[in-house]
């Protein structure tokens, strides 16, 4: 028997040290409602069996403005072999405080991490079916929502979008999932190799191999607060997957740039043969459109290689990704 069938023997044969990873940024509000439903699934967990004793919750407070630490804080001092936090000491984003969550928990040697937003919208009951799926040898098991009831209909529709444009730019996304996921310890390991800049975890998991396998939930409203992910953040986290992960716009610039050549050629050639023939024609209107288009278009090249300029400046630099301010 090989090491990774030993580890996938061991991971049906005994319950695994789970830690449930919450990124908080401002939920000072949702904290008091969520600790207590995750605690009591913790509990309930480990009273079947499906998961070790010493199994925890980290709480990774992203710099936020509000008492979400001292609420963290005040869950460690009532339950400090359950309850443990980190504190960063800047807001880091997202993908940050879920990416410091992780490698905190493999840090003190959890077999499995699942990762969960606080504000309760991912169904904390498809756990026990996530521990179950890597009980069986799953080492990432995704959760997906089975509607989208709870968003707007704009959002609904962007989201679409968003996954069928990352798949068409050749970005492996699971549609309808988003961070709520169960990653195994060699998976873990495997994610900290990784260390650029720019996070976009949902096109870096899928990468990464190993058997997987898909939970789906009926995704809730917010217990409390309000969305930390409007518009702004939407479109910034799809460019950063985008960019990330694909050259194809650059590919798309050069040759939407050789199709406005061939273009130019064909109308330098009509020009000619108009004024060879005595038909040509004070073209005013026609000079303007090709200007704004040329121009438009120049822009918009220099913007797409901008953007990856920009990425390649921040990856360079090797500055850390988040540096944590305090721990319980």
């Amino acid at each position: 028997m090989n090491k990774e069938e030993s580890e996938s023997s061991s991971q049906s044969a005994q319950p695994p040290r789970l830690a449930l990873v919450i990124p908080c940024y401002n939920e000072e509000d949702a904290l008091k409602q969520t600790a207590v439903v995750l605690e009591g699934k913790v509990e309930g967990l480990r009273s079947e069996g499906l998961i070790a004793e010493d199994s925890i919750i980290i709480y990774v407070d992203d710099g936020s403005h509000d008492a979400t630490w001292q609420e963290i804080v005040a869950l460690h001092g009532k339950d400090p072999t359950t309850s443990h936090g980190i504190r960063l000491a800047h807001n880091k984003g997202h993908q940050n405080a879920v990416y410091a969550g992780l490698m905190k928990a493999l840090s003190v040697g959890v077999d499995a991490a699942v990762s969960m937003d606080a504000d309760l919208q991912d169904d904390p009951d498809a756990i026990d079916e996530m521990v179950s799926r890597y009980r069986q040898g799953c080492e990432i098991v995704y959760g997906v929502r089975n509607n989208r009831q709870t968003d707007s209909a704009f959002k609904r529709g962007t989201a679409h979008c968003f996954y069928r444009l990352m798949n068409w730019m050749g970005t492996e996304t699971i549609p309808d999932h988003a961070d709520f996921r169960l990653m195994g310890k060699r998976s873990l390991q495997a994610l900290s190799r990784y260390h650029e800049v720019n996070l976009f975890l949902r096109g870096i998991v899928p990468s990464l191999g190993f058997k997987t396998s898909e939970v789906f939930y009926r995704r809730s409203k917010r217990v409390a607060g309000k969305s930390k992910y409007p518009l702004k953040k939407m479109i910034a986290l799809a460019v950063d997957g985008l960019t990330s992960f694909s050259v194809k716009p650059l590919s798309f610039i050069t040759g939407l740039g050789c199709l406005f050549t061939v273009v130019g050629i064909v109308m330098l050639i009509y020009t000619l043969v108009s004024v060879a023939t005595g038909h040509a024609v004070a073209g005013w209107g026609s000079i303007m459109c090709s200007v704004w288009i040329l121009g438009g278009v120049n822009l918009m090249g220099m913007g797409v290689l901008g953007e990856y300029i920009g990425r390649i400046y921040m990856e360079v630099k090797g500055r850390p990704r988040y540096i944590v301010e305090e721990e319980v």
